[in-house]
């Protein structure tokens, strides 16, 4: 039986996420209905990403998207005319003698900086949102970022009345450390309005970003 995944009306990165933890705790076939075609592209790649079909149509109101793995007699098909096609174009290649370097892992933990209360430029409301659904989506990630340094509009984020405050919360349960900074919150008159993490200072903020492996700035 399939899990159903009701996501419609809900914003970006929602029905993404919403569709992924259905696959990782309840497996295929998941069936996931969202309201506009931009969220059924998100989640037919996600689908893809995870080397699942994902077959959609529409329904009233928006699109029922059926993910499922991939069928055992089409994926033969296709390596077996991909085989083919390889024999016949380069019937002489040889295997390289060595596999390419792995990259190695970042050495040093991972940084989030927040510098704004918006992501992006252009409309403010627009970039509330979107910093909102960043936010969140960090939350869903396999591993918590280390460290969020919060300055400048970023550090209105941590403060009583700010729609990202639980998710902080659930990031800082998660392992990370939430730091705003102290001469930002006073600037904006939020000293005392602080909901999540601990007050910073800037020696501070410069120590985590010298010491961080990787820095994510949306």
């Amino acid at each position: 039986m399939a899990t159903i995944v009701d996501a419609r009306g809900k914003a970006c990165p929602q029905p993404v996420i919403e569709t992924k933890n259905a696959i990782r705790e309840q497996g295929t076939p998941v069936i996931t209905m969202v309201d506009n075609d931009i969220a059924r592209q998100n989640v037919e790649k996600m689908a893809h990403q995870m080397g699942l079909a994902a077959e959609s149509s529409q329904i009233d109101g928006g699109w029922r998207i059926l993910i499922q793995p991939v069928s055992s007699d089409v994926l033969s098909a296709v390596m077996n005319d991909m085989g083919d096609a390889l024999t016949n174009v380069l019937p002489d290649l040889e295997p390289a003698p060595c596999c390419p370097a792995v990259p190695a892992a970042p050495a040093g933990p991972t940084v989030v900086v927040l510098s704004s209360s918006c992501m992006g430029t252009g409309d403010d409301t627009l970039g509330a949102a979107l910093m909102k659904g960043f936010v969140y989506a960090l939350t869903q990630l396999d591993a918590a970022p280390d460290t969020v340094l919060l300055y400048n509009g970023g550090a209105k984020l941590s403060c009583a009345g700010a729609d990202t405050v639980d998710d902080l919360k659930v990031l800082e349960r998660n392992g990370a450390e939430i730091l705003t900074c102290g001469t930002c919150l006073n600037h904006y008159g939020l000293t005392d309005k602080l909901a999540v993490g601990q007050v910073t200072n800037m020696y501070a903020i410069a120590e985590a970003l010298a010491g961080a492996g990787k820095v994510i700035r949306p």
